[in-house]
């Protein structure tokens, strides 16, 4: 297998298909359902499945079977199993709920922070406190995602140093793992490699992750481009699901088999079996009514049907 000597060896796939694949479906899922994409996620070898999302249901109304979801699980050993916490109400539903690491997010636009949750970065940093606070408190992993972090909807460009001003304030918020977000998918590969190195002035690459749109058909070339100086972690939802009630236009995160095709290829390690991703993208694209998002899933599909 071919390998470039400056790529990981190994890399972390994070799966955001429960949460924030779904979180964009106008088809409301039952729990079982949730349940079963979840288990077979689990089961096909991702280490990290973000299932749930303890917010408001009147904002996020896939997300108000969440509790029972995560009661309905099958936990496996290793599998750390997410869920989104936007305030202190929703950590604690979390806590109830047994999640193993608990996701706190921010924007690196003013104007996007605005419009989502309706207050500043500044503020919205400061209402994360309490719940940074408690999940260290309550031994809980803490990821900090950022959106918009390539450019925003309603302001277009983002410059570099706002990225580096909220990695540092999710930082100091004691993250131990933050997300580089393409909301609405523009970035290309030079401008993720800028992105990523400047946000490494601020917090080890190692626990720097890419989460990638597709909007603009560019979201693998900025993996390898990520991965090129040292990202080894990636977000990706099974059958490309997803995009972002708030951002206008934005398309689907990156397909779980896509990335998985990518990194099989290149002889890169990530524990995951992609053949059971591509059934469960088949799955939930069927309880969905509609053929999935993912090139390689759907081609691997049509290859096994002959």
């Amino acid at each position: 297998m071919y390998q470039q000597a400056s790529l990981p060896q190994k890399v972390k796939i994070v799966e955001v298909g429960p949460r924030d694949g779904l979180q964009n479906e106008k088809m409301e899922l039952p729990a079982a359902v949730k349940i079963e994409l979840v288990n077979r996620l689990a089961r096909a070898g991702l280490p990290n499945v973000e299932a749930a999302s303890f917010v408001s249901p009147k904002w996020v109304p896939q997300m108000a079977t969440s509790a029972e979801v995560m009661a309905g699980i099958e936990r496996l050993p290793g599998t750390i199993y997410s869920a989104l916490t936007p305030n202190l109400q929703g950590f604690e539903a979390a806590l109830a709920a047994n999640a193993d690491e608990v996701v706190i997010f921010g924007s690196a636009s003013e104007a996007f922070s605005q419009k989502n949750i309706n207050c500043s970065i500044a503020e919205s940093i400061a209402r994360f406190e309490p719940v940074a606070k408690a999940a260290k408190a309550a031994g809980l992993r803490l990821r900090g995602s950022i959106s918009t972090a390539f450019g925003c909807p309603y302001q277009g460009e983002v410059p570099l140093a706002a990225v580096a001003d909220v990695v540092r304030r999710m930082r100091d918020l004691g993250c131990d793992e933050i997300d580089i977000a393409d909301t609405i998918g523009v970035a290309t590969a030079r401008h993720t490699q800028a992105v990523m190195l400047r946000a490494a002035h601020e917090f080890p690459i190692k626990h720097l992750s890419g989460h990638f749109h597709d909007t603009y058909g560019q979201a693998l070339a900025n993996i390898y481009a990520a991965l090129e100086v040292g990202v080894a972690i990636f977000h990706s939802s099974v059958s490309g699901l997803g995009g972002c009630p708030y951002a206008k236009g934005a398309t689907g995160n990156v397909a779980t088999e896509d990335v998985l095709y990518l990194m099989n290829g290149l002889g890169i390690e990530t524990g995951v079996d992609l053949d059971q991703v591509v059934d469960a993208g088949l799955f939930i694209s069927q309880q969905l009514g509609r053929k999935g998002a993912s090139r390689a899933g759907n081609a691997i599909a049509a290859k096994r049907a002959g």
